[in-house]
């Protein structure tokens, strides 16, 4: 039987994903703690890629996006998100109870609202005043590129989180969420709550998500080329490997453009990948929660 397995992007889903494995050994499910992963990323204002903490766009409004999944039949997402600080939670509602694939902006605010779940602000005072900062300094700077120098101690930019989980019954599943890329054209939606693009999870084949600019993962439906790989034989890290090169090989690269991908197998076999230097995930298997750099980095 294959051992309860979490994975999840960017050193700050360390601690989130040690308080929600116990949970997989018992009688919690993979889509529980997926959900629960996100929801603690998106509760954090530390954070200023995801949820509440997030950076808003350049006119100072926040959107944010996630998706969840199981399968493809069994899977939901949303976008422009304004009004509710946990996009992953209706999400899943999307998935459990319609036949949609898709909600957004305002609409999807106002499904959230006929579910019960709370409308509130979602823009946090410290996210507004780095806004302010930007909006009265240099507004053409393009957002660094992602990078992660380690658990408490962050600088300049991380991204998306995105989380796989097995749990005791063989079960997979995942989930991302993100607020998008800071000062981001308003309307603005990346590959995070794009089935096949930010994330991918087919029980038969393996799942995965990525993080870093959407952009690059929405032109070659970078999570499902993972999987799609994976089922074909390849192992997580070939797998990543040849998704991040054949990335390469598209586009035009500049110096703040960074990609990654983590992805897993059905049997828990399990690896990461990036661009170039600077992200980590993390791992949490047979008890033990680790961060760790990528198996493979195109661009080292």
């Amino acid at each position: 039987m294959t051992s309860p397995l979490i994975l999840s992007t960017w050193s700050f889903s360390l601690p989130i994903i040690e308080a929600e494995y116990p949970k997989l050994s018992t009688s919690g499910s993979a889509l529980d703690v997926v959900e629960q992963c996100a929801i603690a990323a998106e509760s954090d204002e530390s954070i200023d890629s995801v949820g509440y903490g997030g950076l808003p766009d350049r006119e100072g409004r926040c959107t944010f996006d996630a998706a969840v999944m199981l399968s493809s039949p069994k899977s939901g997402s949303v976008c422009g998100i304004e009004r509710h600080r946990h996009p992953v939670s209706i999400a899943r509602l999307v998935m459990e109870r319609t036949e949609h694939k898709m909600l957004v902006g305002s609409l999807a605010d106002d499904f959230a609202d006929s579910h019960g779940l709370p409308s509130e602000s979602i823009l946090s005072e410290r996210a507004k005043a780095k806004w302010e900062r930007w909006k009265q300094s240099n507004q053409d700077a393009t957002p660094p590129a992602p990078f992660d120098h380690g658990h408490g101690e962050l600088f300049g930019s991380h991204d998306t989180i995105g989380t796989i989980a097995i749990d005791a019954g063989g079960t997979m599943a995942g989930s991302c969420s993100t607020s998008g890329m800071a000062w981001k054209v308003p309307g603005r939606v990346g590959d995070s709550p794009i089935i096949g693009h930010g994330l991918y999870v087919d029980p038969q084949r393996g799942a995965a998500t990525g993080t870093g600019h959407g952009e690059l993962i929405s032109g070659i439906c970078g999570s499902f080329l993972v999987v799609e790989l994976m089922g074909q034989g390849a192992s997580p890290e070939e797998a990543i490997h040849r998704t991040l090169s054949r990335l390469a090989q598209c586009w035009p690269l500049k110096k703040e453009h960074q990609v990654a991908f983590i992805a897993a197998t059905p049997e828990g076999n399990y690896a990461a990948g990036s661009l170039r230097p600077g992200f980590k995930y993390c791992v949490c298997v047979d008890k033990s929660a680790r961060i760790l750099d990528p198996d493979i980095v195109l661009h080292a």
